[in-house]
C-alpha cells in the first residue's frame, strides 16, 4: 500500500502480489494539526482518466521526474518504481481501466480448478533478440515462489508445481483453486528475466552497477547513481516500436522542486505529482495535470500485537474522532474521496462481478465523526490511556507529516495522546520487515497504501491471514476465524460469484475492525508536458508499460 516507493518493502503497497506504496513525511512542532485549506473544486470521478489518446509522432526524448527517489533495483519487486514497468513485460497485461488482457503470454488460464497453462506468444525475444522461452518463464516465477521474502511470494502459495510442458508452454499445478493467481501475473509476479542473463549478473543484476534482460518496450541504457536512469527504445517489440526513443528519469524526491521542473519545462512529465501544487498545475500553460483512478489511500495501522494500537476499540475511536472531508481538503487538496474501508473500489473495476463488490462496498456504513462515542469506545476499551501511543512516519513527506498531525489532534479530542516518531528511510523501511524489532516501539504506522493490480483480495489477505499464509502485515496478530475462513474461502473458490460472495461475507466482518484506519483515497495524479500525450493516468501505471504510447500530440 503503497508507500510512495521507497524500496522494497518499505511500503504497503500490497506487496504479495500487487502492492503499497510510502510517502514520507516533515518533522512536526507542537500538536497542533494543520489549518484546513481553502475549500478545493471538487472531483467528479466520472472525469477520471485512466489513459491518454495514444501519440502520433515520434519524441527523440522525453525527460521524467520520479518523486519517489533513486531505485535500490530494476528488478521488479525488488524495489517499486515506474522504470521496470517499461523494461519488464508480464506474461499478462493490466489494462488502464483494471482490467487484464494478453502480454507476453497470448493465453493464460486455468483448464481445471487447479491446472493453470501459459501459452507464450510464437518467436518472442528479449531486448537483445535471444528467445524467450519456457525455462525463462519457469526461472521467473521460482524467483519468487522459492523466496519467502519476496515481494510476490504470496501469490503462489498455492502453487505445487510450475514445468515447461512444450516449446511455448508452461504449465502450473496447484494445491487448491486460486482465484487471484491470474491477476497477480499482470504484474511483476509475472514479469519475465533472461535466466542466463540474470544468472549471470548475480547480485548486480538490475542495480546501477548491473544490468538486466527482459522483453518489453525499452532497454536500460544507463544508470548515473544520484542523477539519473536512461532506458532506450526497443525497436523489436512485440507490441510495436515506441514512439518515445529515450527516456530521461531524473531523481526528484522534493515535491517543490519537482513542481518547479515540471512548470518551468525542465521536466516532461510525471507521476504522484504533490497535491499541494494542484493551482499550479492546473493554471500552467506548460503542461496539464490528469487525475486517474487509483486504488491508493493514505492510512494508518497497528504495528503490534499488543499496546493500545491493537485495541479495536481504540482504532475505532480514533478513527470516528477524524473528519475525512476536512482530511481531504488539507492533506490532499480535494484530489481523493471518502473510502469506507480499506480495499478501494478500483481494485474490482475490471471483474465481471463488480456490481457485487460495489453494492456491497456501498453497503458498509461511512465514516463519520462523533466525539461522544468515541470518547466511550476510550473507555470502554480498558486500557490506560494516560500511555502515549506513538506513531512513526517516514521523514520527508508533506503529506505524511500533516497525517499525523491530525491524528495527533483528533485524538487529544478524546483524551488521547499521540506522540509522533519521525524515522529517516533505513530505519522507517524496516518496519516493514520480517524483524519485529523496529514494530516493538510504536503502536501504529502511517503509510500511503496502493495495488498494483487487479482483485479484491490482494490486499486484504496481508492483514487478515497468518504469516506463514502470506499475512505480511499482520502485526497485530488479526485471527477472527470467520473473517479468515472467508477470505481462504474467496481465494480457493474457482467460481466468480461464489468467490465474490465469500469476499462480502468477510468484508462484513473484517471492516469494522479498522485493520488500517482509512483515511482517505487518493487519485492518480500525472503532470504531463503539452507536446505529449499517450501515458498511463491510472494506478495500471505500477505495473504496466506505460510508455509504450506515450509520443507527441
Amino acid at each position: 500500500m503503497r508507500t510512495t516507493g521507497h524500496g522494497a518493502r518499505t511500503t504497503r503497497r500490497v506487496r504479495s502480489i500487487a502492492l503499497v506504496g510510502i510517502a514520507a513525511a516533515l518533522a512536526l512542532t507542537g500538536c497542533a494539526a494543520p489549518a484546513p485549506a481553502p475549500s478545493a473544486t471538487p472531483i467528479d470521478t466520472a472525469d477520471l482518466v485512466a489513459s491518454m489518446p495514444a501519440g502520433k509522432t515520434a519524441v527523440d526524448e522525453v525527460t521524467w521526474g520520479l518523486v519517489e527517489g533513486e531505485p535500490r533495483s530494476l528488478v521488479p519487486g525488488a524495489d517499486y518504481n515506474f522504470v521496470w514497468p517499461n523494461i519488464c513485460d508480464s506474461l499478462l497485461r493490466v489494462n488502464p481501466d483494471f482490467s487484464v488482457g494478453p502480454a507476453l503470454a497470448e493465453k493464460a488460464e486455468f483448464v481445471d480448478p487447479v491446472t493453470f497453462v501459459i501459452d507464450l506468444r510464437p518467436d518472442l525475444t528479449f531486448s537483445d533478440g535471444s528467445p524467450v522461452t519456457p525455462a525463462d518463464v519457469v526461472y521467473s516465477l521460482d524467483r519468487s515462489r522459492n523466496d519467502v521474502t519476496s515481494a510476490y511470494y504470496g501469490a503462489f502459495v498455492l502453487v505445487s508445481s510450475i514445468e515447461a510442458t512444450g516449446d511455448n508452454q508452461v504449465t502450473i499445478k496447484f494445491n487448491a483453486p486460486d482465484s487471484i493467481f491470474r491477476e497477480a501475473l499482470t504484474g511483476g509476479a509475472g514479469a519475465i528475466l533472461s535466466q542466463s542473463f540474470s544468472e549471470a549478473q548475480g547480485d548486480a543484476l538490475g542495480t546501477s552497477g548491473g544490468d538486466i534482460l527482459c522483453a518489453g518496450p525499452y532497454t536500460l541504457d544507463s544508470w548515473t547513481p544520484g542523477t539519473d536512469i536512461t532506458i532506450a527504445a526497443n525497436d523489436d517489440y512485440w507490441d510495436g516500436a515506441p514512439l518515445v526513443k529515450k527516456i530521461v528519469f531524473k531523481f526528484i524526491p522534493d515535491g517543490t522542486t519537482l513542481t518547479n521542473a515540471l512548470l518551468e519545462g525542465e521536466v516532461d512529465g510525471a507521476f504522484n505529482v504533490p497535491p499541494a501544487s494542484r493551482a499550479a498545475f492546473e493554471s500552467s500553460d506548460q503542461g496539464r495535470l490528469v487525475l486517474g483512478p487509483s486504488t491508493a489511500s493514505f492510512s494508518f495501522g497497528p504495528t503490534r500485537s499488543t499496546g493500545l494500537g491493537a485495541n479495536v476499540k481504540i482504532r475505532q475511536a480514533l478513527s470516528m474522532a477524524i473528519d475525512r472531508e476536512q482530511y481531504i481538503q488539507t492533506v490532499l487538496n480535494g484530489l481523493g474521496e471518502v473510502q469506507s474501508t480499506f480495499v478501494a473500489p478500483f481494485n474490482w473495476a475490471g471483474s465481471p462481478e463488480a456490481d457485487v463488490y460495489q453494492d456491497a462496498y456501498d453497503a458498509l456504513p461511512a465514516p463519520k465523526v462523533d466525539l461522544d462515542a468515541a470518547k466511550k469506545l476510550v473507555e470502554d476499551s480498558g486500557e490506560d490511556t494516560s500511555v502515549p501511543i506513538k506513531i512513526a512516519i517516514p521523514a520527508g513527506s508533506t503529506e505524511l507529516s500533516q497525517t499525523a498531525a491530525i491524528i495527533q489532534s483528533a485524538a487529544q479530542q478524546i483524551g488521547l495522546t499521540v506522540e509522533i516518531d519521525e524515522r529517516q528511510a533505513a530505519d522507517f523501511g524496516a518496519i516493514f520487515l520480517a524483524d519485529p524489532g523496529p514494530r516493538e516501539s510504536v503502536d501504529f504506522v502511517a503509510t500511503t497504501g496502493y495495488q498494483e493490480t487487479p482483485g479484491v483480495l490482494t490486499y486484504p489477505q496481508l492483514f487478515i491471514l497468518s504469516p506463514d499464509q502470506g499475512g505480511i502485515f499482520n502485526w497485530s496478530g488479526y485471527d477472527d476465524p470467520e473473517a479468515i475462513a472467508d477470505v481462504q474461502a474467496a481465494r480457493t473458490t474457482p467460481d466468480p460469484a461464489e468467490a465474490a460472495k465469500a469476499y462480502v461475507a468477510a468484508q462484513e466482518v473484517f471492516a469494522p475492525d479498522l485493520l488500517q484506519i482509512t483515511l482517505a483515497g487518493a487519485y492518480q495524479t500525472t503532470f504531463l508536458n503539452n507536446r505529449l500525450t499517450g501515458a498511463v493516468t491510472s494506478v495500471a501505471a505500477y505495473a504496466s508499460p506505460w510508455a509504450l504510447h506515450l509520443g507527441g500530440e
